[in-house]
């Protein structure tokens, strides 16, 4: 009995219909979702987390348009026939069986193709599989992340009272091994670096982040780029730049997809991939984890060297020179690499137990199964619940601070306040240049202004800019210096 393929040209027209039907309802639903997702954080103004979602709508397209190319490409690549003995080079079971039919014109010749139409189908199924599993893995890692970070909004509250204010009153003066961040780091291992690193890889394990370092770190950045006793807001800060740094996460770059494209490769048999290649991200993890803690008791012990009195609280200075080549920003490209490697592990077994079944070559051997699952599970809870936090809060001790320090009204009371500022001194300009030609005239026309917005305003002055429904610290002084008028003011002073 042999098996015919059944075309669209033998299939009832309303099961065609019925199939059409249900994808484009699907494909509506999930599009009215994303929109619906986009309101609600443009009314919360979570633009960061807009962009995250507008990177994963731009995602979604460029799968189709991959899916799109191999379905139109599926004839031509399995035309394309290669002699046998490399068709069994870098195989990914040591005896795959080939059920898959070959290309006429390439059984003809006696050789394979270089990619069968079956290959095809299921090459697109993997990347839909490892796209789904990195989006889902960075979504589940920074809500775990999120989810242990909402003490932090306690300890911020806490800042605020009377309490902590006088137990951090700048007249008061201790000793360094006095403070509770001091007592927490500067142990008989800190100066030391061979015993250094081994604590502060354990000390990620239990308490990474505990409320002396918060409240340290917080006092620190505060000072470096506030004026002493702002009442800034350290918390959503940190949470404004999570966000940021979910959208860079979240997407898939150039160097991801050539990644990717190397680990298919490394699948092969004779690489044994299964013993070696799951660890990668765990160690990469409790190497950034170790380094992170490693900022924080480098900081203490620069603090340590320059005095051994503290004045209020325990003082620590950002700056890139605890990171890594100078450049705290190689954290975030680390943690994308170790999401979308982990992320590529699960996908792949997922993958392979679905298209050849639980037991099928790629996972003959149980201990195969075991460390692909556990180290996967593992990583995704030790990257959400330790290290994210850890580096939310450590990454901002560089030397700079980021763009996100400003709340998005501030942000948008800015732009408006640039605007009108250009707008005023086009106006001015105008007036200047069209004054001569009045002045010639033989008529007396009087070219003093009269509207509203008048060009001969000064801006050598210092304006305070308030901004619609501002909270308490949203004011912004700026000062502007008209560089025309000091110009023709010293060639005046010249000339005299």
């Amino acid at each position: 009995m042999t098996s015919s393929v059944i075309t669209l040209e033998s299939t009832p027209t309303w099961a065609v219909a019925v199939v059409v039907f249900v994808l484009i309802s699907i494909s509506i639903c999930i599009e009215h979702l994303l929109h619906l997702l986009a309101k609600y954080f443009n009314k919360n103004r979570r633009k960061y987390l807009i962009q995250a979602l507008d990177k994963i709508k731009s995602e979604l397209l460029q799968l189709g348009f991959i899916s799109l190319l191999l379905t139109v490409g599926e004839k031509p690549i399995a035309n394309i026939c290669i002699p046998k003995s490399i068709g069994e080079t870098f195989l990914p079971c040591s005896d795959p069986s080939n059920d898959s039919p070959e290309e006429a014109k390439c059984e003809e010749q006696g050789m394979v193709s270089f990619l069968s139409r079956q290959g095809m189908k299921e090459l697109q199924y993997l990347i839909f599989v490892l796209a789904f599993f990195h989006s889902l893995s960075c979504i589940l890692t920074f809500g775990l992340g999120m989810a242990k970070m909402r003490k932090w909004e306690s300890w911020e509250a806490e800042t605020r009272t009377l309490e902590y204010q006088f137990s951090n009153d700048p007249r008061r003066f201790l000793l360094i091994h006095q403070t509770s961040f001091a007592r927490r780091h500067l142990r008989f291992w800190s100066e030391h670096r061979f015993l250094r690193w081994p604590a502060c890889f354990l000390r990620q394990f239990y308490a990474s982040v505990s409320k002396v370092d918060y409240f340290t770190l917080r006092h620190g950045f505060i000072t470096a780029h506030f004026s002493e006793g702002s009442n800034f807001d350290f918390q959503k800060y940190i949470k404004r730049t999570l966000e940021k740094d979910f959208g860079v996460v979240v997407g898939i770059s150039l160097w991801v997809w050539i990644l990717s494209m190397l680990f298919i490769f490394l699948n092969a048999h004779g690489f044994y991939n299964y013993l070696w290649l799951p660890f990668i991200p765990l160690l990469m993890l409790l190497l950034v984890g170790t380094q992170l803690q490693g900022i924080i008791t480098r900081m203490c012990l620069e603090r340590q060297e320059k005095s051994q009195v503290v004045r209020g609280t325990f003082l620590v200075r950002p700056s890139d020179h605890f990171f890594w080549f100078g450049w705290p920003k190689l954290l975030l490209h680390l943690m994308h690499f170790i999401l979308f490697q982990n992320s590529f592990q699960l996908a792949f077994f997922t993958w392979t137990w679905y298209k050849f079944g639980f037991r099928s070559c790629f996972h003959r051997k149980t201990e195969d199964i075991v460390i692909r699952l556990a180290m996967g599970v593992l990583v995704q809870v030790l990257c959400g619940y330790v290290t994210l936090p850890l580096y939310a809060l450590v990454t901002q001790m560089g030397t700079s601070m980021k763009k996100v320090i400003f709340p998005e009204k501030v942000v948008e009371g800015l732009k408006r306040w640039r605007a009108n500022a250009r707008r005023n001194i086009a106006l001015k300009n105008n007036y200047t240049s069209a004054r001569p030609s009045l002045d010639n005239d033989t008529t007396s026309i009087n070219t003093s202004p009269s509207f509203g917005a008048s060009p001969s305003f000064n801006l050598n002055t210092s304006h305070c800019v308030k901004f619609d429904q501002p909270s308490s610290s949203e004011y912004l002084a700026v000062e502007v210096k008209d560089e025309g008028k000091a110009n023709s003011a010293n060639r005046e002073t010249k000339d005299s």
